[in-house]
């Protein structure tokens, strides 16, 4: 509910309210995992994400974003259902950590981190133009089959999101050098511990916990 209620005020700031992976049904999801990043142990939410696993029962975010617009996302997905995908989706942050170097790349490391630990082969995004450089660093590629070139008008009209993927979770042969190791550090122990040179030039201690 934290996150659910950090994800809807930034989405309100912006004056968006249609976006697919704002919605709360995700909450009766089994296959639905949340990472949160807050300032103390069960403090506010301050930003975080999910990953969809793609189960032929719940239509994964992208799917009901785009799959009237370009029906073939429907197929991409149901192709590589059975040797395992899903959907990072729904990536925030709050003004209290704007510019500290977490919301994007380092909750963008946790989660292609998580995919893997989740036995992943392939996963999913849909990215606004904000997190679009990010996201090729850790490995994605635009999904050119779909819409034009891997853009679609979304979630509105004067907006557009980028489609994407990750066609190997566990080698990443598209993320740059960096991050892949980075990636790697993350991925094989539960909890993590690292310093970050924020923007503004200072440095800030992150824990990284899975409980999976």
């Amino acid at each position: 509910m934290k996150f659910i209620e950090g994800h809807t005020h930034v989405l309100e700031i912006f004056g968006i309210t249609q976006v697919t992976s704002a919605k709360i049904d995700w909450v009766l999801n089994p296959d639905v995992y949340v990472v949160v990043v807050s300032a103390e142990e069960n403090g506010p939410a301050l930003g975080g994400g999910r990953i969809h696993i793609a189960n032929r029962t719940t239509p994964l975010p992208i799917e009901e974003a785009v799959g009237q617009m370009d029906h073939k996302i429907y197929d991409l997905v149901e192709q590589r259902t059975d040797e395992g995908t899903g959907e990072f989706c729904g990536l925030w942050n709050s003004w209290d950590i704007a510019g500290l170097g977490v919301g994007s790349i380092y909750l963008g490391r946790i989660f292609i981190a998580l995919a893997y630990r989740l036995k992943l082969k392939t996963l999913f995004g849909l990215c606004a133009p904000a997190t679009y450089r990010n996201s090729l660093r850790v490995g994605f590629r635009v999904l050119t089959e779909i819409g034009i070139n891997g853009k679609f008008y979304y979630p509105k009209e004067q907006l557009t999101a980028t489609s994407l993927m990750i066609e190997d979770v566990q080698n990443l042969p598209l993320a740059v050098e960096e991050e892949r190791d980075e990636v790697f550090k993350l991925r094989h122990d539960k909890t993590y511990h690292t310093n970050i040179m924020t923007n503004k030039g200072t440095s800030i201690e992150l824990f990284t916990s899975f409980n999976i």
